[in-house]
């Protein structure tokens, strides 16, 4: 095994424990998320904004969202060049949820006062499960403007996505499918600096965009109807 370090984080290459069918190894990324500078993002690192009551709670450490009503919660502070690692599982077939990143203060503003559902201004990492593209297609709906394997897309604020991206040019689609199912862990490694974000999904690299502006902000977890869990966030701070 050999190590190379990249920014904010150490890339190990390591076998995979499945072998192909002509007998050759594949390999992945790890995250490592426990070098010097990681910490725990935890209940006092974020506070209410337009959800209710009981929208959200921690239970031994991890994050229980009951998906009702729709709207974030945040964090304390406002980041700026950071990565993050996100655990997540939906517990319904056709979830939806978010990360949002440098999301405004203004827009976190707007929400608070109203008290009313909604979603805030910045960059979305989505977490969508794979029955939602059944969903709308059972509805008569098109699918082709979303996919379910770790999208990241301006809302009300500006990026340039990277290739491949949505017929309207706005979403930047992920370059492989590596999402799993409801009822199953995935593992989202973002990495935001200077005005660009990146996205891993259970391992690899798959989307992301660049030019975003505003590209300081607070962090947002996303409601959205279904049920979700979280579990070990993590932030490391960046200069």
């Amino acid at each position: 095994m050999f190590t190379v370090i990249l920014i904010g984080v150490i890339v190990s290459f390591q076998s995979a424990l499945d072998v192909s069918a002509d007998n050759t190894e594949t390999f992945k990324a790890f995250m490592d998320d426990q070098q010097p500078g990681w910490r725990a993002l935890t209940k006092g690192d974020f506070t209410h904004v337009n959800s209710a009551k009981d929208t959200w709670s921690w239970k031994e450490g991890v994050l229980h969202c009951t998906g009702k009503p729709v709207s974030v919660l945040r964090t304390t502070k406002q980041y700026e060049n950071f990565e993050m690692v996100v655990e997540w599982s939906h517990q319904k077939s056709a979830g939806n949820s978010g990360v949002f990143v440098w999301v405004t203060p203004e827009s976190i503003k707007n929400l608070t006062d109203k008290g009313k559902p909604g979603l805030p201004d910045g960059i979305e990492v989505q977490i969508l499960d794979h029955g939602y593209t059944e969903r709308v297609k059972a509805n008569g709906g098109k699918t082709d403007w979303f996919g379910t394997n770790g999208d990241v897309f301006p809302v009300r604020v500006k990026m340039t996505p990277f290739p491949p991206v949505s017929p309207n040019g706005q979403r930047s689609f992920p370059r492989k499918h590596l999402a799993k199912g409801h009822g199953e862990w995935n593992h989202y490694y973002i990495r935001a600096i200077n005005g660009e974000v990146r996205l891993w999904v259970n391992g690899e690299e798959v989307s992301g965009g660049t030019d975003c502006d505003p590209s300081q902000g607070f962090l947002c977890l996303e409601s959205e109807g279904s049920p979700i869990i979280f579990r070990k966030l993590r932030i490391r701070e960046l200069p």
